[in-house]
């Protein structure tokens, strides 16, 4: 089995990403998953990181810088996704390293994830990796104008 590198994705990975994000439950084309790699590379607050094997995307993470009034500033995985086929292998683990090296050199001391409370792999996964629930909340969203 050839091994895995991890590099930032670029626009060329769009196609890969789309067809994660949708494994994940959360479908998207390339071209609007191409708009948001565009907006998300625009900011020094974020990282998008791709697993490659044999040139082809296993995985995704997405990390992002958050800063508040009322902590301080933490990096946040926005998104985590392997193919169904490469699960249970590492590769989650190591796109996870990758986001806690990138969080330190970003000067922050803390790590979050957020996870569907459906998701209990998931909530098994994190908490092997040293994470821990500190809070369950809802989430609500309003949508804003029209066309977006």
């Amino acid at each position: 089995m050839s091994s895995v590198a991890l590099r930032a994705a670029g626009s060329q990975d769009a196609d890969a990403l789309a067809a994660l994000a949708t494994e994940l439950g959360y479908p998207a084309s390339a071209p609007v998953i191409r708009r948001r790699l565009a907006d998300v590379q625009k900011s020094d607050s974020d990282v998008v990181l791709v697993a490659t094997r044999a040139e082809s995307v296993v995985g995704w993470i997405h990390v992002s810088t958050v800063t508040s009034l009322e902590s301080d500033t933490f990096a946040e995985i926005r998104g985590l996704v392997v193919t169904k086929s490469e699960r249970g292998k590492g590769l989650g683990s190591q796109l996870v390293n990758a986001a806690e090296e990138w969080a330190l050199r970003h000067s922050c001391q803390r790590l979050r994830v957020r996870s569907n409370v459906v998701r209990d792999e998931t909530r098994r996964f994190y908490e092997k990796r040293g994470f821990a629930v500190t809070k369950v909340q809802n989430v609500f969203d309003k949508p804003l104008g029209s066309g977006l």
